[in-house]
């Protein structure tokens, strides 16, 4: 049964009266008893909104029964967000403590994080079963825009902030003051995959990096940083290790480590003001960046109005959503899954689509489910956009043509996350195809389910999951995994990667099934096309091992022109993972260079710290 709501701040104004004198806006308050609140909007009943002078009782009951329904609903289709308007939630002697499960999104409403403090922790905590107790299933859940004041010294192992994820879990603008962990230590064997931070900033010690595999930090503040295990990325991060790859006893690691990111393009949140009204905040573009938007006053940026949106539910029709796009309006997608008989389709430049709790977008007649024109200044964040029962040939376009002349501010993807299979059986070619110059792309994972319904060879088709035809595309936090060929092809010129994370296919039948050509076993999971001129990239990882009892290899994990200058690709590396339930390998790092991570050397990472050389 879905757990009752908590009751929304547009049904008593007394609680954003509170909200404010909570947050130190005493004479904000005092004019709210002269004058009526604006309106607020109705969000649906899966977006539970919380003000401080709730009884925290009240609070806890409902975030621990979303919290019971979510953490074991890997693919099921509830949704919540849990939003808390600007003041202070729990105590020193009473904190608020609590866990994040599937399609579960933690955010406050201010317009920066320490506008909403927690006292207490919000928590992500291995998963136990046959296997042990692991995060490496820890999907599509979210933290952002809160001050975590760590109180839970009374968990005893678990004491501190617990971030224990993998992909899809995206941790945005959070301040943590106290011990904050990516990995669950305190079950076995505790094994987590990849996350990503941006925005941020940790106080009062290290952040416990432990088991995680591979992680990226991006303009963020750090007091200290544990350790790495395979590709540990840093952007403009105040405070971050000092670059070291592969691992050395000398400097620890293994740490990419950059001063500063290129250009990037926070990822837009809503926010509540003194007058109780709603408006979606869109950070500014910032370019060679370094630390947080926010630390040293309020982030810069545009304040659209919640009127400006349309609000649209899952029993919306792709009609319905098209023409209010057509009239100029943005769109908030509140929680809930999409089923699209034509895609969403943006034309306005500017236009802003935000998504609450990973609302799904699913295509059911082979048709994409979300395009963009050729117009610039489009934000799209926090959605998740499944493959339908017919193959479509793609499932996000971002532009119509290639280079296709846009004004305005850079596009920008945040937290979009494809799946083909997984939730239910899907099929389609190309997941994500960019033809509009300038992209940004920040945290994206489109995943081949390796487990899940409507899995197999045959199954959950798909051929490619990013495919890149713009210049100047930029990408951090780039995951992709398991996909049936080409995993990720860049044609654009002078494009960056900071950060790929890469699977290759677990399943493929035979070494016939899975070959670029005859002389050429497998393929890569990231090719750069051979006419391009230009193109950057670091930290760049692929794993690999082939579970269907037969040898299966790669010729190599990275395919680029070795006409590229000396340095273009810095710190890369390839694993295999498993000798008990894989065979085979892949034979070199990138084209012909770098040794074989094959059974014969398992979870070893073979690296090549620059190339071409």
């Amino acid at each position: 049964m879905r757990p009752r709501p908590v009751p929304h701040a547009r049904r008593a104004p007394s609680l954003v009266l509170a909200a404010l004198a909570a947050a130190g806006l005493a004479s904000a308050a005092a004019a709210h008893a002269k004058k009526p609140l604006a309106p607020p909007p109705d969000f649906g009943p899966d977006v539970h909104i919380f003000t401080p002078d709730m009884a925290q009782a009240d609070i806890q009951a409902t975030v621990d029964a979303i919290a019971a329904q979510q953490i074991p609903n890997q693919f099921g289709p509830e949704r919540a967000a849990l939003l808390f308007a600007p003041g202070t939630y729990g105590s020193a002697a009473a904190p608020l403590n609590f866990q994040v499960g599937y399609y579960t999104a933690v955010g406050g409403l201010g317009r920066s994080p320490t506008d909403t403090v927690i006292n207490g922790s919000i928590n992500v905590y291995n998963q136990c079963g046959d296997t042990g107790c692991l995060a490496l299933n820890n999907f599509w859940r979210s933290v952002s825009n809160l001050d975590i004041e760590v109180n839970n010294g009374s968990f005893g192992c678990y004491a501190g902030e617990f971030w224990a994820v993998s992909q899809a879990s995206p941790m945005r603008r959070v301040r943590v003051n106290g011990n904050t962990t990516l990995m669950d230590y305190c079950t076995g064997p505790s094994y987590a995959s990849g996350g990503f931070t941006a925005d941020s900033q940790f106080d009062g010690g290290t952040v416990i990096s432990g088991s995680q595999q591979q992680w990226l930090v991006r303009d963020s503040v750090l007091d200290g940083w544990s350790n790495g295990v395979w590709n540990q990325v840093f952007s403009g991060v105040v405070g971050a290790p000092a670059q070291c790859f592969p691992a050395d006893a000398a400097c620890g690691g293994p740490y990419t480590t950059l001063p500063t990111s290129p250009v990037t393009r926070e990822a837009p949140y809503l926010t509540i003001d003194a007058d109780g009204n709603y408006a979606v905040f869109v950070p500014a573009v910032r370019h060679d960046s370094s630390g947080t938007t926010w630390s040293n006053g309020p982030t810069a940026g545009t304040s659209l109005p919640i009127s400006s949106f349309h609000i649209a539910r899952p029993g919306d029709s792709a009609q319905t959503i098209n023409q209010a796009l057509a009239q100029g309006q943005n769109l908030l997608l509140t929680p809930g899954v999409y089923n699209l008989d034509k895609p969403i389709r943006v034309a306005r430049a500017g236009t802003v689509v935000l998504g609450l709790a990973f609302p799904t977008l699913v295509p059911q007649k082979g048709a994409a489910a979300l395009t963009v024109g050729d117009v610039g200044g489009v934000d799209i964040a926090g959605v998740v956009i499944d493959a339908g029962p017919v193959r479509s040939k793609v499932l996000v376009r971002v532009g119509d043509t290639p280079h296709a002349p846009v004004t305005g501010d850079p596009v920008a993807l945040h937290d979009v996350f494809f799946r083909i299979g997984g939730a239910a059986a899907g099929q389609a070619t190309t997941s994500l195809v960019v033809n509009t110059d300038g992209t940004i792309l920040d945290d994206l994972w489109a995943w081949r389910a390796d487990h899940g319904n409507g899995v197999g060879w045959t199954v959950n088709k798909a051929e490619t999951g990013v495919e890149v035809n713009g210049d100047d595309v930029t990408a951090y936090g780039l995951f992709v995994e398991h996909y049936q060929r080409y995993e990720a092809i860049w044609s654009g010129e002078r494009g960056k990667v900071v950060f790929f994370q890469n699977e290759m296919p677990y399943d493929p039948p035979s070494q016939a099934a899975w070959k670029k050509g005859p002389n050429s076993p497998g393929w890569a999971a990231l090719k750069v096309d051979k006419g391009v001129k230009a193109f950057n990239g670091w930290g760049l990882g692929s794993y690999n091992f082939f579970n269907q009892g037969v040898d299966i290899f790669a010729a190599h994990a990275f395919e680029v022109p070795a006409t590229l200058p000396a340095g273009s690709l810095q710190d890369l590396l390839t694993v295999f993972l498993d000798p008990t339930n894989g065979k085979g390998g892949v034979l070199n790092v990138v084209n012909a260079t770098g040794g074989s991570a094959t059974a014969a050397n398992p979870s070893t990472p073979v690296t090549v710290t620059s190339f071409p050389q």
